[in-house]
């Protein structure tokens, strides 16, 4: 297979893991592939336009990090929440119907959006109060020893990053969350594959990284180190004060966060590489090394959304179709070729046997050709007597 360069090209799809599965995402169309209890791949694919919609506004730098932020909460709980109907324990039929019509006339026939809408809020407070919130918290415990608001601000950065590397090692020792990350592992892999310029099959993607720079682990750090940075510019006496700037300065740090994340996954150089090298680091506790049944679901996720046959052939001049054929012509002669040396290494092995068998002694051939003559000169003599016997016989078989 001809290649022009091996140089990583962006290709711009991006994923998830969901629970036994992964969505992959291509502009505005997104699927959805999950391991069903019995086996199969069940792939689920649509469209989803995201809370901006086709407004320029949403795509404005910094802006479009947070829009992209809030999209990516609320089409991850959606696909989250599909997948675990696969696993959920079975209620029973009168009861469920029961719920949903109960919600469905409270809301008018929108209780999955009110539903969805309230969850992805509950996830946000949550993560603003336990990464925002608790440690200004803790930092304020040590304000009667620490006159200095910037030292203060930097052992304030030092527990976030402390709580945040906390959680994701607490989470990884959760069994089901440990098979999430495994499907982490195998996005990044079928995505890494892809833009490396590799044919998308299950040898290759094992080959390829678990790391890659555009994900959302290496996003909440950026949030993290530069809510750390921005924090300690900000000289507010008094502490409530102090906390509701960091409160509005989130959808800022955010926006921020996306563009470094998008600069860095769109180029190659030293400078991005340092910048991504801790993201990355973190990427080796929320990504696990995937079985070839995971890789087999990614793989189905991104080719119901992308076509990477034709990316290959546009960005690195890869005529997939041809180099398959001329891989299954070489497999086989491959196994032409080993077939008659099978059948060459047997005839050898039956020739060694034959030469192998014992050979008689010229002194034992000359006693067996004596004893064999004296036995021919015996049965001539025989013969003779049992002709006159037989004659006898019947001589004696006519007188009677």
């Amino acid at each position: 297979m001809a290649k022009k360069t091996r140089k990583r090209c962006y290709c711009g799809i991006g994923g998830q893991a969901v629970l036994e599965g992964i969505m992959m995402k291509n502009n505005e169309k997104y699927a959805v592939a999950v391991r069903r209890p019995d086996g199969e791949i069940e792939i689920k694919t649509e469209e989803y336009k995201g809370i901006g919609g086709n407004s320029k506004i949403a795509k404005l730098p910094f802006i479009r990090g947070v829009v992209n932020f809030v999209d990516s909460l609320v089409l991850g709980m959606k696909c989250l929440t599909w997948s675990a109907e696969f696993y959920e324990e079975e209620e029973t039929t009168a009861e469920a119907k029961d719920k949903e019509g109960f919600l469905d006339k409270l809301t008018g026939g929108n209780s999955e959006k009110i539903v969805m809408g309230l969850t992805v809020a509950f996830s946000v407070l949550m993560a603003v109060g336990i990464f925002i919130m608790l440690p200004y918290g803790i930092s304020l415990l040590f304000s009667s020893y620490i006159r200095n608001t910037s030292l203060l601000a930097v052992l304030e950065g030092i527990v976030r990053i402390v709580i945040f590397l906390a959680y994701v090692v607490a989470i990884s020792a959760m069994k089901d969350i440990r098979r999430v990350y495994m499907y982490h592992g195998a996005e990044h892999k079928c995505i890494n594959c892809i833009e490396r310029g590799r044919e998308l099959t299950v040898k290759n993607v094992r080959k390829s990284s678990r790391l890659h720079k555009r994900c959302g682990t290496s996003f909440l750090l950026f949030v993290v180190l530069i809510s750390v940075i921005l924090f300690m510019f900000i000289r507010v006496e008094n502490p409530l004060n102090r906390l509701f700037i960091r409160l509005a300065l989130v959808p800022v740090i955010a926006g921020i966060s996306y563009e470094v994340l998008r600069l860095a996954g769109r180029t190659d150089n030293i400078i991005m590489r340092i910048i991504s090298w801790p993201g990355m680091l973190v990427q080796k506790l929320t990504t696990k090394e995937p079985d070839a049944d995971m890789i087999r679901v990614a793989i189905a996720s991104v080719e119901a959304v992308f076509d990477w046959k034709a990316y290959l052939n546009d960005t690195f001049g890869y005529d997939v179709d041809a180099w398959e054929k001329k891989e299954r012509e070489l497999a086989e002669e491959e196994a032409a070729e080993a077939k008659a040396a099978e059948a060459k290494a047997a005839g050898a092995k039956e020739t060694e046997a034959k030469a192998a068998e014992p050979t008689s002694d010229p002194a034992d051939n000359d006693a067996a050709d004596d004893q064999n003559n004296a036995a021919t000169s015996d049965g001539t003599d025989g013969s003779a007597v049992s002709t006159d016997t037989d004659v006898t016989e019947k001589e004696s078989d006519v007188q009677a």
